[in-house]
């Protein structure tokens, strides 16, 4: 069974930062595309980053620059580095394994 674990959420203010991490259980991790979507409430769950396993990578159109998605092979962990966040990027944040695994979860809160 895959475990994705994710980690790194929290409260932040406008034009702060977070880094989000996701800890996966296996070692098919190398093998598989990653990414991290995410949901506010209300919306449809929306595609932020992915990372596929050459290392290429794809944001979100509103994503601009302000976000970058890495993995580490060796810790089986993708992250996502959020800079310059706004009040809309208020939401859950969904770790992703390809095809179809998801984590949990991670609330990411931006304050005004």
């Amino acid at each position: 069974q895959v475990q994705l674990v994710e980690s790194g959420g929290g409260l932040v203010q406008a034009g702060g930062s977070l880094r989000l991490s996701c800890a996966a259980s296996v070692n098919i991790f190398s093998s598989r595309t990653m990414g991290w979507y995410r949901q506010a409430p209300g919306k449809q769950r929306e595609l932020v980053a992915s990372v596929s396993t050459s290392g290429r990578t794809n944001y979100g159109e509103f994503v601009k620059d302000r976000f970058s998605i890495s993995r580490d092979n060796a810790k089986k962990t993708v992250y996502l580095q959020m800079n310059s966040l706004k009040p809309d990027d208020t939401a859950v944040y969904f770790c992703w394994m390809f095809q179809d695994v998801w984590g949990q979860g991670t609330q990411v809160t931006v304050s005004a």
